[in-house]
């Protein structure tokens, strides 16, 4: 009795969903259901048509009643609260969306580490898990969740700050001609500062990963007590190499994202759209930012690998080691298989808890001109 109902519960949250994807598309392309139906040449009388009905109308009343709406308190526009909003938003998306990956992240190092061993992913996961067992692959998660909490937190608190702070230094014309440049120097100063708070647990957990060390307690006393504070950083210029890039790419391409669905696929402004239909183009863009973010970066996160897995090997040594075609190709899938829906968790996340203190979903510098204009 308890797993039929276990399963009946499981079969409807699963139609919920599809129902709920539903309603966010026609929604996100300004189709009635009539019409999308009609377009994807789904007959009235069909089976298909029918069982497509109702998961409709259930992921409609699913999506008026669960997406987030504005609350009618608003937190004011770049105060205080504002940025610690954006800061505690940016640190549970992060923190949450990076721990629930740590399995993929586990088997990512392994075969960056030890591609001889570790050659596929299915086999990969087959090894680890008959080795170590269940534990093995939440390897490292201690690690994760402290480290990328406090990046989420100076990434995206930071990243709101700078971008009202260069914002202001360039003048209102200067935005509107080089909106770009802006994201890049915010994303850039916020960046350096997160991945500064991100590189000791970074450390940690690859160690932890490759077998150094058995979890975060254990492993920071035990580098730090065998290299000191340089064995903690000594991957700093490697991280900042892999994620610089990666966030100048990640918040350039999603804002650029988010200015090109608004002007091009849906035709309205941001504010006149409902939060699931802003919410559905935070998803698209973090995606696409996700996936350019990744390809750049893969050089330096194999070299981050490298780095921490032998004491005392130097950058250009680990780049040997690794070659040329390694550096752009290993663990590339993976990585864009796990970082992809990883970024578009982590945008989802944000600006949902954004919305649920009162806050804008993210993209654009519309709020910036206007808040210029207003003084």
């Amino acid at each position: 009795m308890h797993r039929a109902t276990t399963a009946h519960l499981l079969l409807h949250s699963f139609e919920f969903s599809l129902g709920a994807e539903a309603a966010l598309s026609c929604s996100f392309v300004s189709y009635s259901w009539a019409q999308f139906c009609s377009v994807a040449k789904i007959s009235r009388k069909s089976c298909l048509r029918r069982v497509l009905d109702t998961k409709y109308k259930v992921g409609r009343i699913m999506e008026q009643t669960w997406v987030p709406q504005m609350p009618t308190t608003k937190l004011e526009l770049f105060s205080n609260k504002y940025y610690a909003a954006c800061a505690l938003s940016g640190m549970i998306s992060t923190g949450s969306v990076h721990l629930l990956v740590t399995p993929f992240d586990m088997l990512k190092v392994n075969m960056q580490a030890n591609p001889r061993k570790y050659k596929s992913i299915v086999k990969s996961f087959g090894i680890i898990y008959s080795e170590q067992g269940l534990k093995g692959i939440w390897k490292g998660w201690g690690s994760k969740l402290c480290g990328y909490s406090a990046q989420g937190a100076f990434k995206f608190g930071l990243y709101e700050y700078f971008k009202k702070f260069y914002s202001d230094v360039a003048g209102t014309d200067y935005i509107r001609l080089n909106k770009t440049s802006i994201y890049v120097a915010s994303s850039l100063s916020a960046q350096i500062i997160a991945d500064t708070a991100l590189c000791p647990f970074e450390s940690i957990k690859v160690r932890v990963q490759t077998g150094y060390a058995k979890g975060l307690t254990d492993g920071l006393p035990k580098v730090y007590r065998a290299e000191g504070l340089t064995g903690l950083y000594k991957g700093l210029v490697s991280l900042w190499g892999r994620n610089l890039p990666f966030a100048v790419l990640m918040f350039s391409t999603f804002e650029h994202s988010v200015d090109f669905l608004y002007g091009n696929i849906i035709h309205k402004p941001k504010n006149e759209c409902s939060m699931g239909v802003q919410l559905g183009v935070t998803c698209m863009a973090g995606y696409m930012s996700g996936v350019a973010g990744t390809i750049i970066s893969n050089p330096a996160d194999n070299m981050i690998t490298a780095i921490n897995k032998r004491k005392g090997l130097s950058y250009v040594q680990a780049a040997k080691s690794i070659g040329l075609v390694g550096l752009f190709t290993r663990s590339l899938p993976l990585r864009v298989m796990l970082v992809g829906p990883l970024v578009t968790a982590q945008w989802f996340c944000y600006d949902s808890m954004k919305v649920l203190v009162g806050l804008p979903t993210s993209g654009g510098v519309e709020h910036l001109i206007s808040d210029q204009d207003g003084l």
